[in-house]
């Protein structure tokens, strides 16, 4: 299957931002590849042709990787613990800690965090990129925006 040029102009456009939000979401070290596998996965996609929405279907499916992504992630942590020893176990990576509570969140929490505060968008702007419901976007904000306040206060 060839990728045909208004699938290549649609990426380009649209690269810079699908990464800026994987980034907020899985991190800078991962954010190209959950963002390549995401376009990979859509341009192979048979229902590709006929989506009508493309910009909204890509952002789901970086969404959904990064979901993915931490599922898998987070088997490999728990199969790594039961094989360590207790004193083997190195201390995570020190991080700022607005960025340690963010990436607590979960993985709905933190998306919707990233759209409003990195990429200014309202909840109907990211209802419709997600494609999800305004009340879902409102409610993944306002749990995400308490669980970072608990945390950041917790540091004081």
């Amino acid at each position: 299957m060839g990728v045909d040029i208004a699938d290549s102009e649609l990426y380009r456009k649209h690269a810079d931002d699908l990464t800026r939000f994987a980034t907020g979401l899985v991190g800078p070290q991962n954010a190209a590849d959950v963002v390549s596998e995401a376009v990979l996965s859509c341009l192979s996609s048979r229902s590709w042709p006929s989506v009508t929405q493309k910009r909204s279907y890509l952002y789901r499916s970086v969404y959904n990787k990064a979901a993915e992504f931490h599922r898998s992630a987070r088997r490999r942590r728990v199969r790594e613990e039961v094989a360590a020893q207790p004193e083997s176990i190195d201390p995570p990576d020190v991080r700022p800690e607005v960025l340690a509570a963010v990436m607590r969140l979960s993985i709905q929490q933190r998306a919707v965090i990233v759209l409003t505060y990195w990429d200014d968008l309202n909840p109907a702007a990211i209802a419709k990129l997600l494609d999800i419901s305004d009340g879902s976007v409102r409610r993944h904000l306002a749990r995400g925006k308490s669980r970072l306040k608990e945390a950041l206060n917790a540091l004081d």
